[in-house]
């Protein structure tokens, strides 16, 4: 089975034909959990409240009805707990590097050529084809990503996307402009870019989140211890199938070794090097935060405050199967 995009413009929800259902589904409405949008029975509601919840229900069912019409082929039977990774190819990988940048007060990222270089190699060798792009500036940046939505993605299993760059509660830095993740990753939601519904999206992201330093705590060792259904249609969200793994956690520094490269691309690579194919991803992760939470501490003696800090990756994921990068044929490598 191919992952060709099709569309069809759903005139009537069926729960007959062969497609799978739920019977509470069928018998009982589902509500959200936001104030105002649920009710019950007529009374109660104003004119001007009822008026805008119509008003919210028309909007609800024109969105409803744009997303609906977009249908994918499914690249792996609906209850696989494994990700189909036998495609004809693995998929892009975008690497973003900054080093130089527009904005006076960003300075110069010594050693991230370091880390852009060495995670090339280490998504190539597990069969990525690889594109690395300089110091862009946004519009550049979105027209490297429009540019890879765009593409039919149907024989290949996922899509990599690493940014290294300066960055600030929430926000990521270009090299002229400020901007958040969600103008980047959105591209590649299924309804935008359906040869990719069902497939896995992994976006990493080196920069900070924030100027929080985190001090970290002395673990000593306790001396008294010992050591010691498938084949029928369904709809998912067009946001599963997401992975987001950040160099730290939201409102900290994320650190880098001018010589070396950052802590986390520099613990990413080696996992990625000597693990990328035996682990599932998630598992692959908690090792790079392991590596980073152990192996690293800031020297700076220099400013006592920024001296001997520590930092740990954090992860969301919206993947809704294990991720393995199992090995591909020899014929169907990207060159």
């Amino acid at each position: 089975m191919t992952d060709e995009c099709i569309t069809r413009t759903f005139s009537a929800l069926s729960y007959g034909n062969g497609r799978a259902s739920n019977s509470n589904n069928i018998n009982a409405a589902d509500s959200i959990d936001a104030q105002g949008e649920a009710s019950s029975g007529s009374g109660g509601v104003g004119g001007a409240a009822s008026a805008a919840a119509s008003a919210s229900a028309a909007a609800a069912a024109i969105v409803a009805t744009t997303v609906n019409k977009y249908v994918a082929r499914m690249p792996v039977d609906r209850y696989a707990r494994e990700y189909n990774m036998n495609h004809k190819h693995r998929g892009l990988a975008l690497i973003f590097n900054h080093e130089f940048f527009d904005i006076p007060s960003l300075k110069a990222r010594a050693g991230t050529n370091v880390d852009s270089e060495e995670l090339r190699k280490a998504l190539k060798r597990l069969d990525f084809e690889v594109s690395v792009h300089k110091d862009c500036k946004l519009r550049d940046i979105l027209k490297h990503i429009e540019k890879a939505a765009s593409q039919d993605h149907s024989d290949n299993d996922c899509i990599a996307i690493a940014i290294l760059s300066h960055g600030e509660h929430g926000y990521i830095y270009a090299k002229d402009v400020q901007y958040k993740l969600d103008n980047i990753w959105h591209y590649f939601t299924s309804h935008i870019c359906p040869t990719l519904a069902g497939k896995p999206k992994l976006f990493f992201i080196q920069a900070c989140q924030g100027d929080r330093l985190d001090s970290g705590i002395m673990l000593e060792k306790n001396v008294t211890e010992t050591d010691g259904e498938s084949s029928m249609s369904y709809k998912i969200p067009i946001h599963a199938d997401f992975l987001f793994s950040y160099s730290t956690i939201p409102g900290y520094y994320s650190w880098r070794n001018t010589t070396n490269g950052s802590w986390y691309i520099q613990s990413l690579i080696q996992e990625l090097n000597e693990n990328g194919k035996k682990y599932n991803i998630l598992t692959l992760l908690t090792f790079v935060s392991q590596r980073v939470a152990v192996d690293f501490e800031s020297n700076v003696p220099s400013t006592p405050m920024m001296d001997r800090q520590k930092q740990i990756p954090c992860v969301t994921s919206m993947l809704t199967r294990i991720l393995r990068f199992t090995d591909k044929p020899l014929s169907s490598k990207a060159g």
